[in-house]
């Protein structure tokens, strides 16, 4: 079975898209100093005083486990505050700590660097284009299911 042109470009784009995220979550871990995964999670905490956990795993819609991981090792560095509710064990509440408020300045312009690496040379309208563009593709990756 011969495959048309038209199907090697469009798997091409398909492959191209998993080479870039292949090579991108590296290259911003080495850049930032720390993991997207995680420094969503610090976001998310910068702009609450203190928030649940669950609360926070939906918000950056990953699996409890991961979240547990993921603030268990943010609190093994000093950078967030994890407390059981004294009422109800069940429920803990995270907060960043004061180091955690500091680095995540750090990690902002460490990311704005990183992004702007890899924008650089775009026009505004080219950036534009591509985010319509992406965004169509994760609209009918969502709804392939």
């Amino acid at each position: 079975m011969l495959l048309s042109n038209s199907y090697i470009d469009d798997e091409k784009i398909i492959n191209r898209l998993y080479e870039i995220h292949r090579r991108t979550v590296p290259k911003f871990e080495s850049c930032t100093g720390i993991s997207q995964t995680r420094l969503e999670l610090l976001h998310e905490l910068y702009e609450v005083e203190e928030i649940s956990q669950r609360a926070l795993q939906k918000k950056v819609n990953i699996d409890h486990a991961a979240v547990t991981r993921h603030l268990k090792q943010l609190e093994d560095k000093g950078m967030v505050i994890r407390r059981k509710d004294p009422k109800d064990q069940r429920f803990t509440y995270v907060s960043l700590s004061e180091e955690g408020r500091l680095k995540i300045i750090h990690y902002r312009e460490e990311k704005e660097r990183f992004i702007s690496g890899v924008l650089h040379d775009f026009s505004e309208e080219e950036r534009k284009k591509l985010l319509e563009m992406l965004t169509r593709i994760q609209r009918n990756i969502e709804i392939f299911e």
